[in-house]
C-alpha cells in the first residue's frame, strides 16, 4: 500500500531526527557539566503552565554567582506536583559567563530532555523500520519454505479481518484454511498474511496451497499467488 510506504519513510526520518536530536541534547549537557559552576540555590516561587493535561509547574530558583551577584532563573523542567518545595535548598550549576542559564542538577533537568526524545525517536524509527523489514522477513521466509518446505493441500475456511493493524482507515484481510495432519489426526489452522483488499470473490477453489516447515508445522506459508495483484 501507498500509505504504508509512506508511514515507512515518515516515521523513520522522523526517528532518526528525534535520536540525533537526543544525542544532540546528551552532548550539550555533557559540555555543559564539565564546565559547569556548583553553588547553592533556593526556590523561591513556581511558574505555573497551563495546557490540556492540566497544570505544570516549574520552579523559580535564585543563587548567588561567584561576583555575588543574585541571579534567578526557572528551571525547564515542570511538573505536577511540585518536585520541590517553596523554599528548599537545590545545587545549582551555571557557566559564569551565562548565570541565567543555570540548571537544578537532578537527573530529569539534565537528562530529561534527551531520554523523552530518545525513547520517542526510538518508538518512531522502529515502527518505520518493522513496516519496512517484518515484509520483508515474511517475504524471505516464504520463499524459503516454497523451496525447502513441505508442501499440503489444505481446506479453504474464509477470510477475516486483521482489526490488530489499522492504515489509513483500512484493516487488510488475511485467508484462514485448515488441514488434518495424518501422522497425529491433528488439525492446524493456517493464516495468510495481509492482503489489503478482500480476496474472497477471488477464491474460488476450496483447496488452497500451504508450504510448511518438515521439521515445524507452525513455521508455514500460505500461498495465494493465484490471487490478483492489488492495484494499490
Amino acid at each position: 500500500m501507498k500509505a504504508l510506504g509512506i508511514i515507512k519513510y515518515v516515521f523513520s526520518f522522523l526517528g532518526i531526527g528525534m535520536l540525533a536530536g537526543a544525542l544532540f541534547l546528551y552532548q550539550g549537557t555533557r559540555s555543559f557539566l564539565a564546565e559547569a559552576a556548583r553553588t547553592e540555590g533556593t526556590v523561591v516561587n513556581f511558574m505555573q503552565t497551563y495546557s490540556k493535561h492540566g497544570i505544570t509547574y516549574a520552579p523559580v530558583v535564585h543563587f548567588a554567582n561567584r561576583d555575588n551577584e543574585t541571579i534567578v532563573f526557572v528551571s525547564s523542567t515542570a511538573t505536577n506536583p511540585p518536585a520541590y518545595a517553596k523554599g528548599e535548598k537545590v545545587e545549582v550549576l551555571y557557566f559564569p559567563a551565562k548565570p541565567q542559564e543555570a540548571r537544578i542538577n537532578s537527573f530529569f533537568s539534565l537528562w530529561g530532555g534527551s531520554v523523552i526524545l530518545g525513547m520517542m525517536g526510538a518508538i518512531f524509527f522502529l515502527i518505520g523500520a518493522g513496516v519496512t523489514f517484518v515484509p520483508m522477513l515474511k517475504k524471505r521466509q516464504g520463499e524459503y519454505l516454497k523451496e525447502q518446505g513441505r508442501a499440503i493441500e489444505t481446506d479453504f475456511q474464509g477470510v477475516r479481518v486483521n482489526g490488530a493493524v489499522f492504515v489509513n482507515g483500512r484493516n487488510p484481510f488475511r485467508v484462514l484454511t485448515q488441514w488434518k495432519d495424518p501422522s497425529s489426526s491433528q488439525v492446524r489452522v493456517f493464516e495468510s498474511n495481509d492482503i489489503w483488499y478482500d480476496p474472497t470473490n477471488h477464491i474460488n477453489s476450496q483447496r488452497i496451497k500451504v508450504f510448511i516447515d518438515k521439521n515445524n508445522p507452525k513455521k508455514y506459508y500460505v500461498d495465494l499467488s493465484f490471487l490478483p495483484k492489488s492495484e494499490e
